[in-house]
């Protein structure tokens, strides 16, 4: 039977699993981050979870800031690359449950699938808690992992895991009172917010290195390397058969993505 919900989402995942909760639930509200500006005209745009919502008829509230003021239009809210912490004053108005793409307590924070790729991780998941005023910390209702292929890169993990959360969330949503319980004390990592000094490559690294780093940040973000002298963003690499690395997609300053072997071509 279809619950009826709000959803707090923001980012391109939270998007993802806030269409796909639509199908088979009532989701009467989307929280989501103020318009900002974005592109080259810096003109104010929607947020990706704001877009699904206005083309499923979804009523969106876009507060400044959470508080007591806050309006929630449903009594369960799932949170999924919202962004803003959640302050006790809401936590304590309604269920509040947080989907978070790895295997907690390993990842909290805010690049979960990033830290993992770049960590070399052979596996990761989805976690569906409660949400606590501390960060990624509340008792779990469900958690299953999945591996992470060779090649894949934060968007085919991040696709996964959405739909991993959709059906994870069926689950939860369809118990009267889900069951909580505590995250394991031991294992605890930090998945830091991905900065500028990320997106470097240090081409003396090993290849394996590299491209766990490159496949991180695609196709989202972008790896940054100076090859030959000249900078380009890495989207694509591999390891090659003799252990070096290998570079497969790339994108020129000012152009388009292309193929290295492209990029090579148009310097001749």
């Amino acid at each position: 039977m279809a619950r009826r919900i709000a959803v707090a989402a923001t980012a391109p995942f939270g998007a993802d699993v806030l269409e796909r909760l639509a199908r088979t639930h009532d989701v009467v509200q989307l929280l989501t981050r103020p318009d900002r500006p974005r592109g080259r005209g810096r003109r104010l745009a929607p947020t990706p979870a704001k877009e699904v919502a206005e083309r499923l008829g979804i009523p969106v509230a876009q507060p400044a800031r959470l508080d007591e003021t806050v309006g929630l239009a449903a009594d369960t809210v799932v949170v999924c690359a919202y962004g803003p912490l959640i302050p006790l004053s809401l936590l304590e108005r309604a269920l509040w449950l947080n989907v978070h793409p790895s295997l907690l307590p390993r990842w909290r924070g805010a690049a979960p699938v990033e830290r993992a790729l770049m960590a070399g991780d052979a596996e990761t998941g989805v976690t569906i808690h409660r949400t606590v005023e501390a960060l990624d910390a509340g008792p779990i209702a469900a958690q299953r992992a999945f591996p992470i292929g060779p090649e894949d890169d934060a968007g085919a993990v991040y696709a996964r895991a959405a739909a991993l959360a959709a059906e994870l969330l069926d689950d939860v949503l369809a118990q009267p009172e889900p069951a909580f319980a505590p995250q394991p004390e031991e294992g605890v990592t930090y998945a830091e917010k991905i900065g500028p000094a990320d997106r470097e490559l240090d081409l003396s690294r090993p290849a394996r290195e590299i491209v766990d780093r490159v496949r991180a940040l695609s196709p989202h973000i972008g790896a940054r390397a100076v090859v030959d002298g000249r900078p380009l963003l890495v989207w694509k690499a591999r390891v090659a058969a003799d252990g070096s690395l290998e570079l497969l997609e790339v994108q020129p300053e000012g152009r388009r993505r292309m193929t290295y072997a492209e990029y090579l071509r148009g310097l001749r």
